[in-house]
């Protein structure tokens, strides 16, 4: 049985595309083709896709980024031009040859996602004014964007490394793992080059360790071969390189590349901060910084309709702290209640930015999951239940630390289902995973 279609190409021929597709497909970014424009205008209308790529060949491709735009109407679309090295006005990211498909996924994968966060940015800005809060507007630093390259030194990378400088990036250059892991601890990046040995293992170990830290988690990753050979470029992409450069790519081609990567980043940390700053900002419960029960249900009903606007999912999950024989005893302490802010905290950097967290009652929380489904919506919820579950917290001097589990509760927004309904069958299926 196929799914639905998540991706629109539109394409005059599929000659350029063709491999591209199939691979996109095999990695469950399903595809679907049009040869006009006014083909594609009439797919959006009548499938839920999440991004669009354009043949930079296709006759129309100058004026089809914006009318692909206006055509998904509250659904912001990302475009990726194929055949083109630079991004004209419209278009999200541009690429000179057709990417490997695990590569384009994972592009894709962060575009929508960056999509779903400006959507709720807005969304939460509308919000907190209401209540009487201002959130930032979310502007990039204005700073220089600062690259980290990693490498010993070659004629080729000092080449990439003098092509960004003249395009205003500030190099930091680092000659070993090592030394790249003290500047990656020392100061911000917005995105980090590494220079490829015969055998990868240096860009492959710093590429593993960022991997595994979550300040770092983020930065986007180039790697630039240092010579041409045969390379598992799947293997690459799934240890979290954003970008993988042949040895034979000019500098300008991956320097405009390794570039668009860092404005990218810098964007969503603006927004990051933008959305994190809201715990300051005298709406928020006092205790835990996540959303209070009234400004939840005023900001879900507006996630609400803008899910049933823009034709995405949207799932509620409820938290409650389980009875068990220790947190009874917690409870009677004060342990538990000590507790609470460091569990607010956690659930605060569990779940993704675009996601929004609130405090509904003394131990329970809640959660809306824009563009999730209910299966994905349970997994991501058991995650941080399981997560917290597994810290231990002080119960006094005579006792030992106690842990907190907590019972589930899923729901996914139906047609024409209204925010109240969709949080009580939440909780609903919260007290019948009780009763199971």
């Amino acid at each position: 049985m196929y799914s639905d279609p998540r991706v629109l190409v539109v394409a005059l021929t599929d000659g350029r595309i063709e491999a591209l597709c199939r691979g996109l497909d095999s990695l469950g970014w399903r595809t679907m083709t049009a040869r006009s424009g006014g083909a594609a205008i009439a797919a959006l209308s009548d499938f839920k896709l999440e991004a669009a790529i354009i043949d930079a060949d296709h006759p129309e491709a100058a004026a089809l980024p914006e009318a692909l735009r206006l055509a998904a109407g509250a659904r912001r679309l990302p475009v990726v031009s194929i055949g083109s090295a630079t991004a004209e006005d419209g278009v999200d990211l541009a690429m000179a040859e057709p990417p490997h498909p695990t590569q384009l996924g994972l592009r894709l994968e962060q575009l929508v996602r960056a999509a779903i966060t400006e959507e709720e940015f807005r969304l939460r800005r509308q919000t907190l004014a209401l209540h009487g809060a201002a959130l930032d507007a979310g502007e990039p630093d204005p700073r220089p964007l600062r690259i980290l390259i990693a490498g010993a030194p070659d004629h080729r990378f000092i080449g990439l490394s003098n092509t960004l400088t003249q395009a205003g990036a500030e190099i930091v250059a680092a000659p070993t793992p090592y030394t790249a892991f003290d500047y990656l601890h020392e100061s911000a990046f917005d995105a980090a080059v590494l220079w490829g040995a015969p055998d990868h293992a240096p860009a492959l170990s710093i590429a593993s360790g960022m991997k595994r830290n979550t300040r770092l988690y983020h930065i986007p990753l180039a790697l630039y071969l240092r010579s041409e050979g045969e390379i598992n470029l799947g293997e690459l992409y799934n240890r979290g390189f954003s970008e993988v450069a042949a040895a034979s790519t000019p500098e300008p081609d991956i320097a405009a590349r390794v570039l668009a990567l860092a404005h990218t980043h810098r964007r969503h940390l603006a927004i990051r901060r933008a959305l994190e700053g809201a715990r300051g900002s005298g709406v928020m419960d006092p205790t835990t910084g996540l959303f209070t029960p009234t400004l939840f249900a005023s900001h879900l009903g507006r996630v609400a309709d803008a899910a049933t606007a823009r034709r995405r999912p949207l799932s509620i999950c409820v938290l409650k702290v389980s009875e068990t024989e220790p947190l009874t005893h917690a409870r009677k302490g004060g342990w538990l209640d000590r507790a609470m802010p460091q569990i607010g905290a956690m659930v605060s950097r569990l779940v993704r930015v675009e996601d929004t967290a609130a405090r509904l009652a003394p131990e329970v929380f809640a959660l809306a999951l824009p563009a999730t489904p209910g299966p994905a919506a349970r997994l991501a919820a058991e995650r941080i239940a399981a997560v917290i579950g597994c810290t231990a917290f002080d119960a006094g001097a005579e006792r030992s630390p106690f842990v907190v589990e907590f019972r589930v509760g899923i729901a996914e927004l139906k047609p024409g289902e209204s925010a109240a309904a969709v949080l009580e069958r939440a909780s609903a299926d919260l007290h019948a995973a009780r009763a199971a």
